[in-house]
């Protein structure tokens, strides 16, 4: 996943091509698990990434287009991937600690609602959100279910295609 992000933009080409083809697969695999399991019918939204999306190459939103290409070939699923879209920088939590979290405020209770547009599209849907990895002490996600709901969405299902493993 961190290759997808290309954080720095200068992930080879090969590098990449591998990491789109392994998220791929992992979508394809899982997301009509999820929607047998559940029931019902989705929107996707993605957690957005720390800084504000124009800030990006399209190489660093490789993650998000990814999931956009695949959820349009799956039936019971709607494209919402561009249903939360972040306007106001954040830090990048996970690389706060090196110097390069960015230039933003650190994940908060309400961040979501303050550095991100929702759209209206949500209200009355279910949505199913994902995002690369889940950090148990970082709440980013909550946040973002939290929002979701908040702007009107009929239900939340969270998934993530991987989680940060303690060192303790």
């Amino acid at each position: 996943m961190n290759h997808l992000k290309n954080q720095f933009g200068n992930t080879s080409t090969e590098v990449l091509k591998k990491g789109i083809e392994n998220l791929k697969k992992i979508l394809e695999e899982d997301l009509p698990k999820i929607r047998n399991i559940c029931n019902t019918d989705f929107i996707v939204c993605v957690i957005p990434r720390a800084k504000a999306e124009g800030e990006y190459s399209d190489d660093q939103k490789l993650f998000k287009t990814v999931i956009s290409n695949v959820v349009n070939k799956l039936s019971g699923y709607s494209n919402g991937t561009t249903y939360i879209i972040r306007h106001t920088n954040t830090r990048t939590t996970h690389m706060n600690r090196s110097g390069y979290g960015g230039d933003g405020k650190m994940p908060y209770p309400g961040i979501t609602k303050d550095t991100c547009s929702i759209s209206n599209d949500v209200i009355g849907k279910d949505i199913l959100l994902i995002d690369d990895l889940y950090t148990k002490t970082i709440n980013i996600d909550e946040d973002a279910i939290q929002a979701l709901l908040d702007k009107g969405a009929k239900s939340v299902v969270f998934y993530s295609i991987g989680k940060t493993v303690s060192k303790y």
